[in-house]
């Protein structure tokens, strides 16, 4: 059996690569596509196993490597010129353009969906605000350039045998916008990398890359409202300037840490600090891996790997009076860090591969045996 993975792209090591290194280590014989690939070397020891990537002609595009995305107009015809015709498994890892790969009715696709391409859909009206383009003529362009993905991603969903989804939100998702069930399972996660703690500190913390939709500006906004209580942040990004000159004295930020510091800090935290809405949320469960509970924002996949009252508490708006009010709701309840952990288990890197292991071989064994005479 001849296998290609096919990724969006590989520039950092994030939650999407996670999934990658897992698949690598279930499948050691995989071919590798993505549209560009520009990772250092020990994270391509990491995700790749070292082995090396073909890529489309957006690699060699001048500036690609500082911001590929603006060559988005391109992806899907870069993702079309893959030529995946001798390949009898295809399984691509998309969150953008990788389910749009070309493939025949004697191959088998199976796509591990992270979420149907954001910035086209749901964050369409977001993501145009962020960028400054919901006015004048690049406005205009952009929004025709949107519109044409759109009905790219809707052209290609066909394309796609068997859709798996990273959380039931996504499988929601996928349901909404391209009329497909899915199966879910969810990502791997290094709980093992994350041990536990039972003798915790008096301060809260969250960590995050500062952008807006991680919502770290409103944690501290909320924090600044109670001065008593410490807050520990972790993290950098273009936000990190402006948060920092509005956190109060209660408040620290240690701007990057480097994992061993990350997982200090995670594991004597009396409650980790989440107001994202994510697809899934990695870090969540890492923190209850540490037998920290979680305080977060009552959307997305957070509420499928947080149990309410028992590893942690929602709020239901990302608002300041929100936040300050799960804060006092949780002072009031008492967590018990190794049941917290118990649970945090249940979303293994172990249990990732073994279901995603078993879900492709059933699936590839179910389809070869009704092509073949």
């Amino acid at each position: 059996m001849r296998k290609a993975l096919v990724h969006d792209w590989y520039y950092v090591s994030g939650g999407a690569e996670k999934v990658v290194h897992s698949l690598n280590t279930i499948w050691e014989d995989f071919d590798h596509f993505a549209l560009v690939d520009y990772l250092n070397d020990a994270d391509r020891a990491f995700i790749l196993n070292g082995k090396s990537v073909s890529t489309s002609f957006i690699q060699k595009l001048p500036t690609a490597k500082s911001n590929h995305r603006k060559f988005l107009q391109f992806f899907p015809n870069a993702i079309e010129q893959f030529d995946l015709s001798e390949y009898d498994l295809v399984l691509s890892s998309s969150a953008s353009v990788a389910k749009g790969v070309l493939t025949h009715q004697n191959q088998l696709h199976i796509c591990y969906c992270h979420s149907p391409m954001r910035y086209a859909w749901d964050l369409y009206h977001q993501y145009l605000r962020e960028a400054k383009l919901n006015k004048g003529l690049k406005s205009m362009y952009a929004k025709y350039v949107l519109h044409k993905m759109r009905l790219w991603d809707l052209a290609t969903v066909n394309r796609v045998d068997l859709f798996v989804a990273n959380s039931k939100y996504i499988a929601r998702r996928i349901k909404k916008i391209y009329n497909r069930d899915s199966v879910v399972i969810y990502p791997p996660v290094n709980v093992h990398a994350f041990p536990l703690e039972t003798d915790k500190d008096d301060y809260y913390f969250t960590a995050s890359r500062m952008v807006p939709y991680k919502k770290i500006e409103l944690i501290v906004r909320a924090f600044n409202n109670m001065p008593n209580k410490k807050l520990i942040v972790s993290g950098d990004g273009p936000e990190y300037s402006a948060i920092k000159k509005i956190a109060k004295s209660n408040i620290e930020l240690v701007g990057f840490v480097n994992k061993e510091k990350l997982t200090d800090y995670m594991r004597k935290a009396k409650a980790f600090v989440f107001a994202a809405e994510e697809d899934f949320g990695i870090i969540p469960v890492e923190a209850q891996a540490c037998g920290t509970p979680v305080i977060a924002y009552g959307r997305g996949g957070a509420t499928e790997t947080i149990i309410k009252n028992k590893t942690g508490v929602f709020f239901n708006k990302q608002n300041e009076i929100a936040i300050i009010d799960a804060v006092s709701k949780f002072e009031e309840l008492q967590f018990d860090p190794n049941e917290i952990r118990t649970h945090a288990l249940k979303f293994s890197k172990e249990r990732f591969e073994k279901e995603m292991e078993t879900f492709v071989n059933n699936a590839y064994l179910e389809f070869y045996k009704n092509n073949t005479i």
